[in-house]
This record gives C-alpha cells, structure tokens and sequence, in this order.
C-alpha cells in the first residue's frame, strides 16, 4: 500500500470492535488513531465502562469511557436477534479484522465462532481478547485485572518492599492495559502476515499469559536458571530504601545509574566525605551499604526545596526529577510542550482532554480523531450502508 500525503498508516483497515471494559477498548482506539476504521458494536445496554461513575452531561459517557473510545464508531446489536445478527455477518463480511473479548463458546452459540466468521470471510484476521489461554486449566475462568494481578503474583509485590505480609494490588488497571498493548501488537504482526500471504487467521490474546511475562522479564531473575540461583524478585525494583526523598516542600527522587554518582550527590546534599568517612570505596561496598545511605540522604533532603535539589543534582549530571502529584499532570510543562493532551470541545459533554497518541512517525501526523461515540450514534448510518451495499450486489 502506497502512503499517500500523510496517509494514516492503517487506513483502509476496517475493525469491527466487540470488546468492553479496559483490554480490547485500549487496544482498538491505538489501532483507531493509526487510522483504521474502528465500529465499536455494542450491546443494547452498551459498554459498561459507559456508566462506571457519573458523566458531565449525557448518561452513558463516563470519563472512562471517553478516554478509551475516542475515534470510533458505535452501533448497538443484540445478537440474540435474527436481525441484528443479519447486521453483524455484514460488517464481518466487510471487515479486515473481528476483536471481541466474549467466551468463546457464547460466540459459538451465537453463530460467530471462528469458524462461523471464517466461512463468511476467509481473510479476517479473528483477535480473541481472552482471559487465560485456552490450552490450560484455567481457560473457562472470568478474568478482571484483580484476578490477573493476584492469579500473576504481582499483587506479592508490594509485600517485598516494605514487609507487610498483605497481598496489595497496584492502583491501576496495569493488567488489562498491558493486555491491551499486546492485542495491538498481535493485531498488526497479523495484518503484516495477510499482507505477504493474503491468509487470515485466528489470534488468542490472553491477559494473564501476557501479564505474567511482563512481570516476571525482571521478577524471575534467580529463578530464570535451572538449578535456580537465587530468589525470585529484581532487588533493585524491590529495595525498600530506594523511595522519593522529602524537601523542603515536597519529595524529589533521583537515580544514580552509576556508583560513582554517590560522590556528587553527597557533595551538592552538603555532606561531601560521607562515603570516605565510612569507609566505602568500592561499587559493591557501596551497594551493600545503601539503606544507612538513603537514611543519610533523607536527612539531607529536607533542608531545601525541590526545586533547588532538582537543579543542582541535574548539573552534576545525576538524573532527578520532583515528585509530581497525579493531579497536576495537566500542567507538566513537558506534556504541555509536546501537545500530549489535545483539549477540544466534545459534542455533548463540553470541554475534555483527550492524550494524544505519543509515538512520533516522520511519514505520518495523526489528525484529530472523532470524538468518543455516543451508544448507537452511528447505527442507523451503519445499517443504511450495509442495505445498500446489499443492494448492489
């Protein structure tokens, strides 16, 4: 495919979306700001991320929701209905790529296995977003970002560092999202392997498998040999001293990538012989010496701003950055100098800030995507092509 004057890279693709929640939603806006044409099919309640909290404006877009959807169209279906299922076989017939994240034994009784979809159109590429991979025990299990969390290990992590025997889940849908990443990578490596053989196929997305191995490319460390040479668990991630230190108004942190580092950093802190004075010379003496270090350090902090520490140990050539509150994130005068949020006026729901897609490509711009669709806004537009299209055939 030729690009044309800054021809989104994946136009032409057509993506029929029946997924919900985080982990397929994530995965076919990134598709949709690449420019494929996304149509999000929905159930008749919607998607029920739609209502997880209180809209602005119109019931059925919750902020959640927006952030997830922008860029795509909408069409509600109940596939338990003869008619609605005519509907879906079109846009399947049509359709360069299925995502859903439905068990698939439901899509089966409802005539859209892969089989069924395949008999309909041999080139898709069918994306099943599923929970666990269906070879093992666990394949027939429910899968939220909790369960993948504890079922991972990941939610033992915490319980590493500060020694709190309770099991802790990260505040964030970090599962579902890496998820989501790796269904649009698949996605594509599909794409590519239709465009040299012209096959479509069936692609298995599994959360907990995906998850797993994003955890554990650091966590399995000793346990990655066989005889096992030590523990489980990256050290350095898991160091119960290497945490933000408190200023004078705030907390600042900073990353020696070097031991040597340590020499700079306790000369712009004020304590400049510190190392010297107990006598710690080399990388592993130090390394072995880092909680009474970062007690040190702690005890140096405080005694300026963030600020001042932020500049100075930035022109010792340490990294270091103030902490910054998740709530001031909008005014981080980086984001706002690379235009990562694209604030505009939404339809119905006022002003919002939508984030840009943040991979940068010279033979390519991203133009605005649409704004995030209302439940069934593009249906009877959707249902009109599709009868025409029938017409003429």
């Amino acid at each position: 495919m030729q690009m044309g004057d800054n021809q989104a890279m994946l136009d032409g693709v057509r993506i029929v979306d029946m997924t919900g929640v985080v982990f397929g939603p994530l995965a076919t806006q990134i598709l949709s700001d690449f420019g494929a044409e996304v149509i999000k099919v929905e159930a008749p309640g919607g998607d029920v991320l739609r209502h997880v909290m209180p809209p602005r404006e119109k019931p059925g877009m919750s902020a959640v929701f927006m952030a997830l959807n922008r860029g795509k169209q909408s069409i509600a279906l109940d596939l338990r209905d003869a008619d609605d299922q005519t509907v879906m076989r079109g846009l399947l017939q049509e359709a360069d790529v299925f995502i859903h994240n439905v068990r698939m034994q439901g899509m089966g009784r409802l005539g859209f296995g892969y089989d069924d979809v395949k008999a309909l159109n041999p080139g898709l590429i069918y994306v099943h977003c599923a929970g666990f991979g269906s070879s093992g025990p666990y394949a027939q299990l429910q899968a939220y970002d909790d369960i993948i969390q504890a079922a991972s290990g990941t939610a033992t992590l915490l319980p590493r560092v500060d020694g709190n025997p309770q099991p802790r889940f990260l505040p964030s849908l970090i599962a579902d999202k890496v998820g989501g990443l790796s269904a649009v990578y698949a996605t594509m490596a599909a794409l590519i392997h239709r465009m040299r053989t012209g096959e479509g196929q069936f692609v298995e997305v599994p959360m907990f498998e995906a998850f797993s191995k994003f955890m554990l490319q650091e966590h399995l460390n000793g346990q990655y040999y066989d005889p096992p040479t030590g523990p489980v668990g990256y050290q350095r991630q898991l160091d119960p001293d290497r945490q933000p230190c408190p200023t004078a108004d705030g907390y600042i942190t900073f990353l020696p990538n070097r031991m040597p580092q340590w020499r700079p950093i306790f000369q712009v802190l004020g304590d400049p012989d510190y190392l010297e004075r107990h006598g710690l010379e080399t990388d592993l003496e130090i390394r072995a010496a880092q909680p009474e270090i970062y007690k040190r350090v702690r005890e140096l902090t405080p005694a300026q701003p963030s600020e001042h520490w932020v500049t100075e140990l930035r022109a010792a050539g340490v990294p270091c950055m103030a902490v910054r509150d998740l709530g001031d994130m909008l005014d981080d005068p980086h984001l706002q100098a690379v235009g990562f949020f694209n604030t505009r006026d939404h339809p119905t729901e006022g002003r919002v800030h939508d984030m840009v897609e943040p991979c940068r490509f010279s033979a390519w711009a991203p133009k605005d995507p649409a704004p995030s669709p209302a439940l069934d806004e593009n249906g009877a537009a959707i249902r009109a092509r599709l009868e025409k299209g029938n017409k003429t055939r």
